[in-house]
C-alpha cells in the first residue's frame, strides 16, 4: 500500500539519494583503506586522519583528497 502511493518523482529522488549514500560510503572505505595502507604515515598520523574523517566526514574527505589524493593510486600498486 505504501509503495503504491509513491509517484515516479519520489522513487527517482529516493534512488538518487541512495546512490549518493552509496558513493559516500565507497569513498569513506577507500580513504580508510588508503590511510591504513600508507607506509609514510605514522600510527598517530593515521589515527588523526581517521578521527578527522569520522568527526567531520565531508570536510575530512575533501581535505584528505586535496592533501594526499595525488598519491592514492601509488599505494595499491605498491601493495
Amino acid at each position: 500500500m505504501l509503495a503504491a502511493e509513491w509517484g515516479t518523482g519520489q522513487v527517482l529522488w529516493s534512488l538518487f539519494w541512495f546512490y549518493i549514500l552509496l558513493l559516500f560510503l565507497m569513498m569513506v572505505f577507500a580513504i580508510f583503506g588508503d590511510i591504513m595502507r600508507s607506509a609514510d604515515l605514522s600510527g598517530i598520523a593515521k589515527a588523526l586522519w581517521a578521527i578527522f574523517i569520522i568527526v567531520v566526514p565531508f570536510f575530512g574527505i575533501f581535505i584528505y583528497l586535496i592533501v594526499r589524493g595525488g598519491t592514492m593510486h601509488e599505494r595499491p600498486r605498491a601493495a
